[in-house]
């Protein structure tokens, strides 16, 4: 066999399992999705994982196909986000985590998959947020900053799923 077909081969194969396994359940909305004990610091937790998250598959995207709407907007926006978690980590005095997104992140191949990718992270995002907005414990009068804040964060992401969308119909 020729070392060119089997590089290839190994490459796909490397690609295959990447995208096969459920890299997201681990950290951010995924995680979430998956505990059904959320606390204040889980929340917060797994809303900035989401954000770097979102952060870093954006610039991953900017590097790749160059700097391009929506993704060059929207990664300013996803600056702001963590910015004011980083304001509510430090209100509830908890430590900021550290931002791991580029172990988690799956470059697209392409630019539509980049848009589907925005599309998929923002919905994930979304479903998160509403249901951190539903939980009892946000909804106590004392927890109110908070649920704010991620009103204020599900309703960015809904800004972004719309752009994704618009950019994904041009395919």
């Amino acid at each position: 066999m020729n070392k060119k077909l089997i590089f290839t081969v190994i490459s796909f194969l490397m690609i295959f399992q990447l995208h096969s396994e459920p890299v997201s359940s681990e950290w951010g909305a995924g995680a979430a999705s998956a505990d059904k004990n959320l606390t204040i610091e889980d929340m917060l937790n797994y809303a900035v994982q989401d954000e770097y998250l979102a952060r870093a598959e954006y610039e991953a995207i900017i590097g790749k196909f160059g700097s391009q709407k929506p993704f060059s907007n929207i990664i300013k926006s996803e600056e702001s986000h963590i910015a004011w978690l980083k304001d509510a980590f430090k209100d509830q005095g908890l430590a900021m985590p550290a931002d791991r997104a580029k172990e988690y992140i799956v470059v697209p191949a392409s630019l539509k998959e980049a848009f589907q990718t925005g599309v998929t992270a923002e919905i994930e995002n979304i479903k998160m947020y509403e249901t951190f907005i539903a939980s009892e414990l946000i909804n106590r009068p004392e927890n109110s900053s908070l649920k704010s804040l991620f009103i204020r964060l599900r309703d960015a992401s809904k800004n972004h799923l719309s752009a994704f969308k618009n950019g994904l119909a041009r395919y």
